[in-house]
């Protein structure tokens, strides 16, 4: 089963191909948030550099969120385009997940931060146990104080992942100090390849969709729909708004 999988759910871009249990090729780009220029030359570079077509994928799988809402737009409906255009099924991964995965086998406690704006983070705590990656606490967007408090009150170390740590380094070491580990540079960055892996065990599993099933994961509302919002309440108050 050949995997074809992407993720462009923050600045970097990264695609992957893998046949069962073989990473075949993987293309990462850490370097301005161009995705909708970038990613399908990156999807043709890696068949044509793997001696594929896309006839020869069984799946396409992608990071369906949380992230940049713009960069999950244009991962999904890639994703989305593929699946149909192809007529081969889709997986959608949490970005959140795969970063966990990234961290394989690893002692403590796992928790990848993904900057969300607004003094808030999209996070989620995991746990490798007899092999398996349990997730400890769910998939949230909540303040860093708001998840320092959570992990305080369990004893293990924690390793921090994600493009969230740069700006809360020196708050995490203040808080949970010698508890705090960071993931190296080569894992700490959305990885395709963790995508294809995840999708692989879901594909196994028959968990499968068409690209109509296929949706993005927020979280929460995006900045255009907030301001809406805070327009309807203000016309209701204030009476009837025109245009």
């Amino acid at each position: 089963m050949k995997i074809l999988a992407f993720d462009t759910s923050s600045i970097v871009a990264s695609v992957a191909v893998m046949d069962d249990d073989k990473l075949i090729g993987e293309y990462t780009i850490n370097h301005k948030r161009t995705h909708s220029q970038k990613l399908m030359p990156m999807i043709e570079e890696v068949l044509e550099s793997c001696e594929l077509t896309m006839k020869d994928i069984d799946v396409v799988a992608v990071a369906e969120g949380p992230g940049s809402f713009t960069g999950i737009r244009i991962g999904v409906a890639t994703a989305k385009g593929l699946s149909h255009a192809m007529n081969i099924p889709v997986i959608g991964i949490s970005t959140l997940d795969a970063l966990a995965f990234n961290v394989a086998f690893s002692h403590g406690l796992i928790c990848p931060i993904l900057d969300a704006r607004r003094n808030q983070v999209y996070t989620a705590v995991y746990k490798w146990d007899n092999g398996n990656l349990s997730m400890i606490e769910e998939h949230m967007a909540v303040s860093i104080e708001e998840l320092v408090d959570k992990l305080m009150q369990r004893p293990e170390k924690v390793i921090f992942l994600g493009d969230g740590v740069a700006t809360n380094k020196i708050y995490l070491i203040e808080k949970l100090k010698d508890r705090v580990l960071f993931a190296p540079n080569s894992m700490k960055m959305p990885k395709a390849a963790s995508i294809a892996e995840l999708a692989l065990q879901k594909a196994k599993e028959g968990n499968l969709k068409n690209c109509y099933e296929l949706l993005p994961t927020y979280l929460r509302k995006s900045e255009a729909e907030r301001q809406y919002e805070e327009k309807i309440k203000r016309c209701d108050k204030d009476g009837a708004c025109e245009g």
